[in-house]
């Protein structure tokens, strides 16, 4: 079945609205319309938003209108103009039923989960509601069950980044460390990296909060939402899961990152996440979490942090003469380029001038003078980074936009922040 267009979801949207009616101040089902326009419009939305590889959805009521909008290469879309504010009860209503939470609970936050059906496979959709001022809003998070898993290869690595990053995953033990905030694409990247040693010779193991890809093979365990099953419990069974290659979905806590380090000095091979800024911040990060000094420059074998960027739209995208003070921002940067490339909009990319995204990276890997640095806990760690030859973030964007794969715009907002 494909996709309803968008127009058809919008007359569906409409459609809701008219078969609904006030009663004792909250919106309810007209008896003779009944619950139909409302589920068919939900389902809608979500096959669109699927359709359109966006990574969330936000419902939110406001003053005049309902709005929602879809998470697009990492911005947020208005996706119906001005909906009916009649919808806000139903449409809420239904998505609870949907994700088997109380219907009749306005007043704390809940979270759940649907199995929506496709055409290609199940979406995982994790689902919060919050009460809000003018009423509840509720936020999709659709994970990537359907979608096809990619490979290293396509994440974006410059060449000499790809090479680093296949010489530690072929490596037979050892820690590696992918950091970055939350959706900068950490899981995607593990994910290709884990399916490429997927061999029969291997047994590897992943501990997941929540399980976004589903990989043959793999035994992947999900963390329980009853704290019977957690990330440190999950990390010390593995021990006797006799495995070759682990994934920890994400150092959370003293105890895990403890267990992790050890695990990964036991001969086997072993990927986490963490949240930090900075490769070199992630080892900061293991100290504070109370690891061993010696034990991690004994456990790592690099860290890597990433960040997603926007891709140009190849189709409309145009180049341009470089001002004074973007070509000092580029030789800051290692980069002497004097063209650019900037966004136009067109059909393809709906007006946007962007089209899907793309890694940035910077690899950390621990060779001998960093592993002394972090023995010593010494305070350089970023001289010492640059002593391992480094390329930073923004020296790793700026030469994707330079070769008009993003834009200079694109990479100064997601390293340095702004607008």
């Amino acid at each position: 079945m494909k996709p309803a267009t968008h127009e058809s979801v919008a007359a569906l949207a409409e459609r809701a609205a008219q078969g609904i009616s006030a009663g004792d101040g909250r919106a309810v089902l007209s008896p003779s319309v009944g619950a139909a326009p409302v589920v068919a419009f939900v389902d809608a939305m979500i096959r669109e938003a699927i359709s359109m590889d966006a990574s969330d959805i936000h419902i939110e009521p406001m003053k005049d209108r309902l709005r929602v909008r879809y998470r697009i290469d990492g911005a947020l879309r208005e996706a119906y103009g001005k909906l009916s504010l009649k919808l806000k009860d139903v449409l809420v209503s239904r998505l609870k039923i949907m994700a088997k939470l109380d219907t009749t609970e306005r007043r704390v936050p809940q979270d759940g989960r649907i199995a929506f059906a496709t055409e290609n496979g199940t979406v995982d959709i994790r689902v919060s509601t919050m009460p809000v001022l003018l009423g509840e809003t509720a936020v999709l998070r659709l994970l990537s069950g359907a979608r096809r898993l990619l490979r290293l290869d396509e994440l974006g690595f410059a060449p000499e980044n790809r090479r680093l990053f296949a010489d530690w995953c072929s490596r037979p033990s050892g820690l590696i460390l992918n950091c970055g905030p939350v959706n900068s694409g950490k899981t995607t990247t593990l994910y290709a990296a884990l399916n490429e040693l997927n061999t029969a010779d291997k047994n590897i193991v992943t501990i997941e909060d929540p399980v976004e890809y589903f990989l043959p093979g793999v035994n992947q365990i999900q963390i329980g939402t009853d704290a019977k099953l957690t990330f440190a419990r999950g990390v010390r069974s593995l021990m006797r899961q006799d495995f070759d290659v682990g994934m920890v979905g994400e150092i959370r806590d003293e105890e895990t990152a403890e267990i992790a380090v050890r695990a990964a000095m036991t001969g086997r091979l072993l990927f986490s996440t963490l949240h930090t800024g900075t490769a070199a911040g992630a080892v900061f990060r293991m100290l504070d979490m109370g690891v061993k000094p010696y034990l991690l420059a004994a456990a790592l074998l690099g860290i890597m942090a990433q960040r997603l960027v926007r891709r140009l739209c190849p189709d409309c995208r145009e180049t341009y003469e470089a001002g004074e003070e973007e070509k000092r921002f580029l030789a800051a940067h290692g980069c002497d380029a004097h063209r650019l490339f900037r966004p136009r909009g067109c059909e393809k990319c709906g007006g946007t001038g962007y089209r899907g995204r793309m890694a940035i990276h910077e690899l950390l890997p621990a060779n001998d003078e960093l592993r002394r640095a972090v023995s010593e806990e010494r305070e350089d760690l970023e001289a010492a980074a640059k002593a391992a030859g480094i390329v930073s973030l923004a020296e790793d964007g700026v030469k994707k936009a330079a070769a008009g794969d993003t834009t200079l715009a694109e990479v100064r907002r997601v390293v340095y922040g702004g607008l």
